[in-house]
């Protein structure tokens, strides 16, 4: 009994050992030799959390995989596909040997290491809005405009691709179909956002608010007011000259950008609501050319990256619950806006997940799309 227990005992070492050195080891797969080696800056956030498990769930192929974030996580260890990561953190030197680099660090991150990873040849994939808006940055999403992401030449320098604004990925969703067939003459959406869109922290809130109101403790968090059975104007920085806030701008600008319509009329108001995830979003459209509910209903039925909730008959629609954890945009309420003449206004209510397709699926599709198109790696 005692040698089976000393036997026990060192297989338990020995595995405990092993662990440790592959925690130092930090990140080696070689299920994919051919594959590319990525890193995750922000690794510890919603959307970085995010990014692993659709790494995992939908199989991307990569032979190495980088875990950063700030210096506060630094050392901490990990635990993904049955292995254990150190997380290290981000740095200048980060990138020397990677491929494909998902940023989910927030924009000073990105605009202080991007630069970085580039120079050392990595593509960057970042989801900030460092980027968003420079002409010379694709801003994409692959249901409309995949080819954006490739390379602009044949050097295997790398570059930034920006991943759009979450409420601007799924109101493009919603429209592309719609312009390809009739075109889009203006745009008026109304956004109910969920707490995902301000972070783990925000979501965080959300929750200790519900606990705190029953217990009658007092509310306290990071958007400084009640969160839990209240909603307000959206929490960026309002242009005193326009009135618009920050985020109203990014969904006009962004959508031009990515629809290359610089002349499309579009305005926003951006409200966060009491929800934990899934943003939803009232569109009203006025189109160049007539439509009918029916034409509208089967052009956004053949659609990538959305699938219609419009059961008028028992009143379901799209919902956050619907949409949370999902990979496409749900989109329904869809019907003529009786204000408008000709058949050439229609109003929508869709509802997408925020962390996933409005980030995190969206910057693994381009990721995909670009492996799928053998792009030059450095590796």
């Amino acid at each position: 009994k005692m040698k089976k227990k000393q036997s026990t005992k060192k297989r338990e070492n020995m595995s405990a050992f092993r662990r440790s050195l592959f925690a130092l080891s930090r990140r080696k797969f070689v299920d994919h030799p051919s594959a590319p080696r990525i890193a995750i800056a922000g690794v510890t956030g919603a959307v970085g959390q995010e990014l692993l498990q659709l790494i995992e769930n939908r199989r991307f192929p990569f032979r190495d995989i980088r875990f950063l974030a700030s210096a506060r996580s630094k050392g901490k260890v990990q635990r993904f596909m049955g292995r254990d990561i150190t997380i290290e953190e981000l740095d200048h030197d980060s990138f020397s040997d990677t491929d494909i680099a998902f940023f989910s660090c927030g924009g000073a991150r990105s605009k202080q290491f991007a630069p970085s990873a580039t120079k050392a040849g990595a593509i960057v994939i970042d989801n900030s809005s460092a980027y968003r808006m420079d002409p010379c940055v694709p801003l994409v999403v692959p249901e409309i405009n995949a080819r954006a992401a490739l390379p602009s030449s044949s050097s295997d320098a790398g570059y930034i691709i920006a991943n759009p604004n979450c409420s601007t990925i799924m109101l493009c969703l919603a429209l592309w179909p719609l312009h390809q067939h009739a075109g889009i003459e203006r745009v008026v959406v109304s956004t109910y956002q969920a707490a995902s869109g301000a972070g783990l922290s925000a979501m965080q809130e959300l929750e200790q608010q519900a606990r705190d109101w029953v217990s009658g403790a007092p509310l306290t968090g990071c958007f400084g007011k009640q969160y839990i059975w209240n909603l307000f104007s959206h929490n960026s920085a309002v242009d005193a000259d326009t009135g618009y806030n920050e985020e109203e701008l990014k969904m006009v600008l962004e959508t031009k950008k990515i629809l290359s319509e610089a002349e499309l009329g579009i305005t926003a108001t951006c409200i966060r609501v009491p929800v934990l995830r899934a943003h939803c979003e009232s569109i009203n459209v006025t189109l160049k050319q007539s439509v009918t509910v029916a034409q509208a209903r089967e052009w956004l039925r053949s659609a990538p990256g959305v699938r219609l909730v419009d059961d008028r008959d028992n009143n379901c629609f799209p919902e956050p619950i619907m949409a949370s954890f999902g990979d496409d945009c749900l989109i329904g309420r869809i019907r003529q806006d009786l204000s408008q003449t000709d058949n050439k206004g229609l109003e929508m209510f869709i509802s997408c997940d925020q962390i996933r397709k409005g980030a995190a699926l969206n910057a693994i599709q381009i990721a995909e799309f670009l492996i799928q198109e053998k792009i030059p790696l450095k590796g």
